[in-house]
């Protein structure tokens, strides 16, 4: 196995590429030598589209930096990280052995002490990570290597974050797997350390059990269950697994964070409490299956000359010649063989059977003709009877809680026709189905109907225009799924006295299904201010027009005496003192 041509000459005049060791979605992985410090590594180009986004680039450069930091036995380290022309890379430790996907797909399920063995050094490299303020967010089989020497090593730190962080999406890439994605990774896109500690949890339940607890056809199907179902018990499939082993993998795995261990570290601690605990032994890690010889580096070396009891293989030509004569194809020279297109001889037409024969021959011929036609016949009735029987029901699918699209696209799979009715809800957000009639694994014929009650959301509050007449408004307020109610008026100078003024919530307010809403009525416009007469006997002429005038109040003076005095006084006032008038009155005063 040779380099790429890509790679011909020395990357970043330091690192020789060599094989490659493994592919993904966003990258490829090489065999390569630092020739710098002449010792063997792992290089991992990234896709040119990834390599291609500036936001990418900067993303993954920070995420390397930051792996780097991680200085632990059960992580593999991060040596370098660069860009040439094109071409993003990461420098790693060379780990030689096998990804723990690879044993799984060998072995099955591993047993109690065996993931044990795994776990306990997965949690400690997540939680010296956790420690950094790192998260994973990709734990998974194919990400856990095991070398030769019995190490466990994760691998990939910093790379999905990277991807979601840049919101870098290409095709045939998912940020994380899918069957090890936490409820909130689905549903929100954001991780932290409990989200690893979930894919730990998910990762541990399919060592024990040989697959991952959520499988389908498609990975929307697979999420919905993430966030929809409660991971089953490892032991439901693996009888040896002790319940308190049990117990723990399904707080692991809990859809509520807050169940769960708070991180890799407080995991690891129950897991090796629990281990002492159960007294599980001590074994050693499984090792990986040994790659074929195509992918190995050296070619196999030759037969030994003799094995431990002096057997071994020997050439065609070290065989005696009565040998070689008896493994030789004869060839018949007799002059009554007729040769064949490569030189083989054919023999002879026999005489003609006897009579029993040919009929024994032909009765043969009908007894394998009637065994095809009662096959073929017993296919076209089983195919018809599976058709009339299951073959042509399908089952629901559950898909309260999904957006409508994603519903939809269920609903097709399982080959049924989706019907839309849209209903408010309280409790529901706008475009998620709310139900379904028939409901989830009802029994239905291919191709029949299924109605998706769709929320649209609480009712809210209708724009209701000054003026509008309240019988109107009320029509509107219930054709919105709302109460109407008529509350106290209010004065206005532009809307008539029994118009409706305002609603109360305003319009565009979100309210409970059946809400009430208060329509506020006008008044009409509102009276001139009122101002109440002071009390003035006794003030000066002067005193008293000037606090009239300054009520707003018109004053009239009449003299008491037919001259008038300079220091006249107050002696009567009209409308009295404490009566309530309107501005502009006149008020008449009398002084002597």
């Amino acid at each position: 196995m040779n380099a790429p041509a890509d790679f011909a000459a020395l990357l970043d005049a330091r690192y020789r590429v060599g094989p490659v060791l493994a592919r993904g979605g966003m990258s490829t992985v090489h065999r390569g030598m630092d020739t710098r410090l002449d010792r063997p590594v792992a290089i991992k180009i990234m896709d040119p589209r990834m390599a291609a986004d500036p936001t990418f680039r900067a993303r993954f450069e920070r995420e390397a930096r930051s792996a780097a930091r991680i200085d632990h036995p059960n992580v593999v380290d991060v040596h370098d990280q660069g860009r040439v022309r094109d071409t993003l890379f990461l420098v790693m430790e060379l780990v030689e052995g096998g990804t723990l996907r690879e044993v799984l797909r060998h072995r099955g399920a591993l047993g109690v002490p065996v993931a044990f063995a795994v776990m306990e050094p997965v949690l400690a490299g997540l939680a010296q990570a956790h420690a950094l303020g790192m998260v994973h967010r990709d734990v998974k089989p194919e990400n856990v290597l095991l070398g030769a020497d019995g190490a466990v090593k994760v691998a990939d730190f910093g790379l999905v974050t990277a991807a979601a962080e840049a919101g870098v999406s290409h095709a045939g890439m998912i940020l994380g797997t899918m069957a090890y994605l936490s409820p909130e990774q689905v549903a929100t896109g954001q991780a932290d350390a409990r989200s690893d500690v979930y894919a730990a949890g998910i990762l541990f339940s399919e060592l024990l059990t040989g697959a991952p607890p959520y499988t389908g056809d498609n990975a929307l199907s697979v999420a919905y269950r993430h966030v929809n179902d409660d991971v089953p018990a490892p032991s439901r499939i693996a009888g040896d697994v002790p319940p308190k082993l049990d117990d723990l993998i399904l707080r692991a795995t809990s859809r509520d964070p807050a169940r769960r261990p708070a991180d890799a570290a407080a995991f690891r601690a129950e897991l090796v409490r629990l281990r002492a605990e159960l007294g599980v032994p001590r074994v050693a890690v499984p090792l990986p299956p040994a790659r074929p010889v195509e992918e190995q580096e050296t070619e196999p070396a030759p037969l030994p000359a003799a094995g431990p009891r002096g057997t071994r293989a020997l050439t065609r030509g070290e065989l005696p010649e009565e040998e070689t004569a008896r493994l030789s194809p004869v060839v018949d020279d007799r002059p009554d063989r007729t040769r064949g297109r490569h030189g083989t001889a054919a023999a002879a037409r026999p005489e003609a059977l006897p009579d029993h024969r040919i009929a024994r021959r032909r009765s043969r011929r009908t007894f394998a003709i009637w065994i095809a036609v009662v096959l073929v016949l017993g296919l076209l009735v089983g195919g018809a009877a599976w058709w009339l029987g299951s073959g042509r029901w399908t089952a629901v699918p559950s898909v309260v809680g999904l957006d409508r699209a994603a519903a939809e696209r269920l609903l097709a799979d399982a080959d049924l026709a989706a019907t839309v009715t849209e209903e408010l809800h309280d409790d529901v957000a706008a475009d998620v189905v709310a139900g379904t009639d028939p409901v989830a694994q009802a029994r239905l014929l291919r191709g029949a109907a299924v109605t998706l009650r769709v929320s649209t959301g609480r009712p809210v509050v209708p724009a209701i225009g000054p003026g509008t007449s309240v019988a109107d408004a009320e029509q509107a307020v219930r054709a919105a799924h709302l109460t109407p109610a008529t509350g106290g008026g209010e004065f206005s100078d532009t809307v008539p006295s029994g118009a409706v003024v305002r609603t109360d919530p305003a319009a565009g307010t979100a309210l409970p299904v059946n809400g009430t809403v208060t329509l506020v009525v006008s008044k009409g416009q509102a009276p001139p201010p009122q101002v109440r007469i002071p009390f003035l006997i006794g003030e000066s002429r002067d005193q008293a027009v000037r606090e009239l005038r300054g009520l707003g109040l018109d004053v009239e003076v009449t003299e008491g005496l037919p001259f008038t005095r300079p220091n006249a006084r107050v002696v009567g006032v009209s409308p009295g003192a404490g009566e309530t008038v309107e501005r502009g009155t006149t008020v008449t005063i009398t002084v002597l």
